[in-house]
């Protein structure tokens, strides 16, 4: 909000982005389970990676 309130100021064009992730009601649980520890490291299949990148358009 600084940022965007310095450049609405100075008149300086920029793009600013930001996250909107719901309220984090339901990520409670895993920020608890991160805070004490208890998060395995998981490393995630290539193949699944692979497969899902597939899946996405092709951008120019």
């Amino acid at each position: 909000i600084d940022e965007a309130l310095r450049c609405k100021q100075t008149g300086e064009p920029k793009t600013l982005l930001f996250n909107l992730s719901g309220h984090g009601h339901f990520d409670m649980a895993s920020y608890d389970r991160y805070l004490a520890g208890q998060l395995e490291d998981y490393e995630y299949p290539r193949e699944a990676i692979e497969a899902s990148l597939a899946k996405l358009p092709k951008v120019a």
